[in-house]
Order: structure tokens, then sequence, then C-alpha cells
């Protein structure tokens, strides 16, 4: 008889023998977990499993590692225990966060049964889920932010989570890594998308014009202003407004921007009436504000309020694989602007490109792609036509400390995603305590709610 699926049994108990031999008898292949039993080389098994855990006077030190368990296993699961065991906050916690159902002893085969076939039904949902979901966006292109690297995959799931509350997101990355980009993704993404996205770059405005760009003004209110002039940030109600290099806001608009978050309400220049503006705010810099807060050129209480929700979006170099991916799409986007004749990217040009620093990220990578495909005389382009022929290639030789911090935040990271960010599993996992968890978070600048 073929079997309906694998059951992966966690625990052991006297009570539940002759449910477990019914469930044999239909067809069902039990796979009992023994002590110490790994997932890892499990894992890529596509076949689908569900999880029977037996909870029977369960110690809180091997709750912990059932949890554990059961969050890296990802299969839907149902408990089974004696009802007395109910009364343990611990294993109370458990049922309700993880599993799909549970039953008490004793157990009836049929009822059983049926839990199990909703959990098999569930799991197939989440498969078919997962894969359409990866393929729509590979083909829709994801916001047109493109990328097949883990580090990438955990931004897409960063944007989908940030964008789905209204709280304030700040975005920390390298000039040139697509900060604006991953704000028009939150936007799109958020309840908002049917309001307006607007985007105001604090380091290219003039000092003395800033103020009235954000918060508009009357008409008289200053030599030149012959007409009141709505500002951005009213300009953006019902929707979201996007504050890129807010560290180079000077520190007296940083009060007024504070009040703003505070209140919910503007003055424009010249004027006397506060306004109320419903305006979701993202924003972004290149520049350390924890060492800027440090220094005194940024304030504290507006750093705390900007920064509730964090995303890191990864220079290029740190996932230099998807630099073949991201030029092709690039040369497909902007193929109207190439001649006939050139039909793409030789073997030398992507090998220098591998090679390359990219110290301007993907914005470098867009426009040296983008000048190739106009000056190439050739069918394809070539290291010269993209101006960083390979003896010309810096290098970056990174020292045994980066590599060190680099190594440790991807741990991290992997850790805390795998364990779904509960920082007892990942402490247990990497063999550290939990404070050293929290210091690693704090310094890498990894936020807990993004990855859970």
């Amino acid at each position: 008889m073929a079997s309906l699926a694998r059951v992966l049994l966690l625990g052991e108990s006297c009570n539940y023998h002759e449910p477990v031999r019914e469930l044999k008898k239909k067809g069902w292949a039990i796979e009992p977990v023994k002590e110490g039993h790994g997932l890892d080389a499990k894992e890529s098994d596509p076949s689908l499993r569900v999880g029977l855990v037996i909870l029977d006077r369960c110690t809180m030190e091997a709750l912990d590692h059932i949890e554990a368990f059961m969050l890296r296993s990802q299969h839907p699961w149902v408990g089974l225990l004696a009802e007395e065991a109910l009364e343990v906050a611990g294993i109370r916690r458990l049922l309700l966060d993880l599993c799909q159902g549970f039953l008490c002893h004793p157990v009836d085969p049929p009822c059983l049964e049926l839990l199990l076939h909703n959990a098999l039904a569930v799991a197939r949902l989440q498969q078919q889920e997962s894969e359409y979901q990866i393929r729509t966006e590979a083909e829709s292109g994801e916001y047109e932010m493109v990328g097949t690297t883990p580090v990438m995959w955990q931004l897409f799931k960063t944007i989908r989570k940030v964008a789905a509350v209204d709280a304030t997101v700040f975005i920390h990355g390298e000039s040139g890594t697509g900060k604006e980009l991953t704000a028009q993704a939150i936007h799109e993404r958020s309840a908002r998308d049917s309001g307006p996205f607007h985007a105001v770059n604090c380091g290219a405005l003039p000092d003395n014009l800033i103020q009235s760009e954000l918060f508009g003004h009357e008409k008289g209110a200053f030599t030149g202003a012959a007409q009141r002039k709505v500002g951005r940030i009213e300009a953006a109600d019902g929707g979201t407004l996007f504050l890129d290099e807010i560290g180079d806001l000077p520190l007296e608009l940083q009060v007024n921007l504070l009040r703003f978050l505070e209140t919910r309400r503007i003055q424009r220049v010249g004027g006397l009436e506060e306004i109320a503006v419903d305006v979701r705010i993202l924003a972004a810099t290149h520049v350390d504000l924890g060492r800027a807060v440090k220094e005194g050129r940024f304030r504290e209480d507006l750093y705390h309020r900007l920064n509730v929700l964090q995303i890191e979006v990864p220079a290029l170099r740190d996932h230099s694989e998807d630099i073949e991916i991201l030029a092709r799409f690039f040369f497909q986007r902007f193929s109207h602007e190439k001649p006939v004749c050139l039909k793409g990217f030789s073997k030398e040009a992507l090998t220098v490109m591998r090679q390359y620093h990219w110290p301007g990220n993907v914005r470098e990578l867009i426009n040296r792609v983008r000048r190739a495909m106009v000056m190439c005389e050739n069918r394809l382009i070539q290291p010269e036509d993209l101006g960083i022929e390979r003896r010309r290639i810096q290098r970056h030789v990174m020292t045994l400390e980066e590599a060190r911090e680099r190594a440790e935040k991807h741990a991290l990271i992997a850790a805390l995603g795998r364990n779904k960010a509960r920082i007892n599993s990942a402490a247990s996992e990497l063999g550290v305590s939990r404070v050293t968890i929290y210091r690693l978070m704090e310094k890498h600048g990894v936020c807990r709610e993004s990855l859970a």
C-alpha cells in the first residue's frame, strides 16, 4: 500500500502506540525522530511531511529542544498530550504557535487521521504558495529589484514584512545600492499604494530652501514668495514620503521634523494654521547615524523616531553572484538605446565585471552598461567598452578582520532566520548565550522584527 505521507513522530509515550499502529495500517509512513536527530540531510527532500509531537511529561529543557526542532523542520505539526499538560504555559504556547491542532489522551484514531489530513493540506498549500511567489517575483523582477542570492531574497522578504505595517522605516546602505527603489517597493506593497509617493534628497537642497521644500510656505512669507507653496510632506498626504540622505538635514530642521513625527501636524513657513497630514515616513542615509548622534551632528530623539524598523540594502560586492544577472537585465531594459548589431556581453566583459569592486554599486553598473551599449561597435560588449579593463581593476583585498565581521554577521542572520528570530533557539544553535546574540544584533544592526 502506498503511503499517504511521511509523518515525523517526535517524542514517545505508551499512551499513543495504538493510534500510531492504526496510522501505519492506513498507509501513513511513520518516521520516529531519535535523540540527536538532525534535519540538515533531509531539507532538500521535496516530499511533503507532517509532524506528530507528543508533549506528555516534557521538561522545560525538552520543550526548548522540541520547539527548535519543529521550527527547523518547517512542516505543519499536530500535538498529542494528556489533558493536564495543558496547564503548562510553555506547552500551551507551543501548541498555539506551532501546531495546526492537538488531541488529548485518549486519542481517537479517525480524529487523529483527520487532523493529519488537514495538516497535509496546509503543507501542500504552503508549498504551492512558495512556488507561486518565487515564480511571479522572478517574472516581475520584484519591483525591478533583481537578485537570486540569499542576501537579496532576505531583502525582498523584509520589504514585504515592513510594507504590511505603517511604522517609520530606516533604510541604510551605500550610495547607489537602490535605497529609493527599496522605498518605492515598500510603498507599492503597502496599504498606501494608491496614494502619492514623494522622494526628497535632503543633501541636494540648499539649507535656506529645505524648510520651505518640506513644509511649504504662505504667500509673502519671504522675499520671492509670490504665492502659497504646498510642501513635500503635505503633498504626500495619504501616501509615503521618502527622505533620502536624512543625515544631511540641518539640526534646526531636525527639530521641525521631530515635531511633525510626534504631532502629525505641520505649519507652513509664514503661516499660523496647523495642518494635519497623514503620511508614512521612510528615511535613508549612507552615513552612520549612530556615530553622527554621538558626535552631536544628529538628534538622538529624531534618530529613535526614524529607526523604528530597519532595512539594510546590501552593497553589490556582497552579492557579486548577481552581477551577470543584473547586467543582462539592464541590457534588455535599455535595448532600445543600442545598435541593432549589438547582441550582448563577451566572456571577457562578464569576467571583469565579476572581478571589479563596484564602489558605485548598482548605479555604477547601470551607467557602465548603458554607456557600453551606446559606444560599442562590435557584436559583443568588451571590457574596454565598460571602461574596466582587466589591468585597471583594483581588487579589494579583504582584511582578516573584515572577513571575520562578514562571516559573523552572515552566521547571525542565518541562525535567526532558521529559528524564526527566536533568541533562545538561535543562541543554542550557535553555542553562545542570549546576551551575546543581543550584543551581536546591536553590533551588526540586525533587526529582530524583520527576521520574524
